[in-house]
C-alpha cells in the first residue's frame, strides 16, 4: 500500500513568518492619558512582556497626529512588531500566543 503524501507548500510566495523568540519581539501600546481601558491594557501588556521577555513601549496618541488620526476610535491599540494585534481589550493568552510563548 502506498503511503498518502501531502502536497508540499511553496514557502517562497506568501510564506509564513519565521518563528521569532518572544525576547526579540516588540509590543507597542497606543493609548492616551486618563483612559481606563488603556490602564487595563497596560497592566496586561506589562505582565505578559515581563513573563515572556518581550520588549514593550507605549505611545500617546495625543502627542502624535498620525497615531491620533489612525487609532482614535480604537484605543487602546496593541501592535506586535508594528502590526495591529488587538484593540479596546487585550487578552493575555492571545498576546502570549502572538509572541510565540
Amino acid at each position: 500500500m502506498t503511503p498518502l503524501l501531502r502536497p508540499r507548500r511553496d514557502r517562497s510566495a506568501g510564506a509564513a513568518r519565521p518563528v521569532t523568540a518572544p525576547a526579540d519581539r516588540l509590543v507597542t501600546l497606543i493609548g492616551r492619558p486618563g483612559c481606563h481601558l488603556c490602564d487595563d491594557a497596560r497592566a496586561v501588556v506589562e505582565a505578559v512582556c515581563a513573563e515572556t521577555g518581550a520588549a514593550w513601549e507605549e505611545k500617546d496618541i495625543t502627542a502624535d497626529e498620525e497615531l491620533h488620526r489612525r487609532y482614535w476610535e480604537q484605543i487602546p491599540v496593541v501592535l506586535v512588531d508594528g502590526e495591529q494585534h488587538d484593540f479596546w481589550r487585550v487578552d493575555a493568552g492571545r498576546l502570549r500566543r502572538a509572541l510565540g510563548a
